[in-house]
């Protein structure tokens, strides 16, 4: 119980002093990367994000990387996201992890982001016509995690970070890191605590910041010039979340899986926006029927004239995952919505299996 007690000491201590300089609206803005705060796993934004502390399995990737411990043989997932329908915008997000050991998980995910057709315009011709481009967004994490006790998870995630428009291209590493604490007399108090986003500045590079110009110094000289991009940081953030499991039925053991109501709860502490609190509830009939909804919340979100956000807080979704051979081993498929203004919201679906 003491050195349970370190790790939480540590990771609070963590936590408290790189928040005390985050949640500064007045730097909106300045960060870059910001396809690394959406999330895209679907059990994850049926609850907004709210599960950090008991997140299990691959989606422990975006939200805490100490659950992806929970995997102890082999767990793949695909997720498809229509984001803000109505841009074009697409998510694909595929990973798998991977138990090694008593104790250890490796993990493996790739999150890749099409950000639809946009015209190509230049100053002398600003309205295009000139055929289109597409902007690509990706980011490929390698994991690990590890049950330091039967109590105490923990891990950390490193990404790879590319942005690329035709001849230009951004490319960076971040860090995450992140601790799981599980107790009461059936496990079902949850504290988690992740560090997410942490890493040098970005900076574009390539031809597209080249440009052809005329001097004239006695006669017309054409010379290229390169432009110099400014550097930008990565949205890092922490996040501090807290879940508790209601076992509604009882059996010999005191507690009963057939019905489960978990209440979550997470207080996000960016470091170029507002800080966010996230709420969700899910209940689950046999860990194979889940149903979920959360709360987005930040300030001003619920007066259109001072939101800084598109989503206007609500979210939903549910799962459907059975057994189908000996080994237990589970197929499930998993759907969320995200309410959003403008566009049409955001939806997910996910084909997840464990083996």
């Amino acid at each position: 119980m003491i050195q349970d007690l370190k790790y939480i000491g540590l990771s609070v201590l963590l936590a408290t002093s790189l928040a005390s300089n985050a949640g500064n609206p007045e730097r909106v803005g300045q960060a870059g990367a910001g396809h690394l705060l959406i999330n895209p796993y679907a059990r994850n934004a049926g609850m907004v994000g709210s599960n950090s502390a008991k997140v299990h399995g691959l989606e422990a990737q975006f939200l805490n990387i100490a659950g992806t411990a929970f995997t102890r043989k082999t767990e793949a997932l695909f997720t498809r996201t229509n984001y803000l329908g109505g841009t074009s915008i697409n998510i694909n997000a595929f990973g798998l992890t991977q138990g090694i050991g008593e104790t250890g998980t490796f993990g493996f995910g790739i999150v890749s982001v099409d950000g639809g057709k946009l015209d190509v315009t230049t100053e002398d011709q600003p309205e295009g016509n000139q055929g289109t481009f597409t902007p690509s967004f990706l980011n490929i994490s390698l994991s690990y995690a590890k049950m330091f006790s039967d109590n105490i998870y923990g891990g950390i995630n490193v990404k790879l970070i590319s942005e690329q428009i035709p001849n230009l291209n951004a490319r960076g590493i971040a860090l995450d890191a992140g601790i799981q604490y599980h107790t009461g007399k059936y496990d079902e108090i949850h504290i988690g605590i992740a560090l997410r986003n942490w890493g040098p500045k970005l900076r574009y590079q390539g031809d597209g910041l080249s440009r052809q110009t005329t001097v004239s110094y006695g006669n017309n000289y054409q010379l290229s010039v390169n432009n110099r991009a400014g550097s930008f940081e990565l949205p890092a953030l922490v996040n501090i979340g807290l879940s508790y499991d209601f076992y509604l039925t009882r059996d010999s053991l005191g507690k009963s899986r057939t019905h489960r109501l978990s209440l979550n709860g997470t207080y996000t502490s960016n470091s170029f926006t507002y800080d966010n609190g996230l709420f969700g509830v899910e209940y689950s009939w046999k860990e194979m029927l889940m149903l979920r909804g959360g709360l987005y919340t930040e300030k001003g979100i619920f007066n259109a004239n001072d939101s800084r956000t598109v989503y206007t807080g609500p979210a939903a979704g549910l799962t459907f995952e059975v057994p189908f051979n000996e080994k237990k081993s589970t197929i499930g498929i998993d759907y969320a919505y995200r309410a959003t203004n403008p566009f049409g919201g955001t939806h997910m679906i996910g084909l997840r299996l464990n083996l």
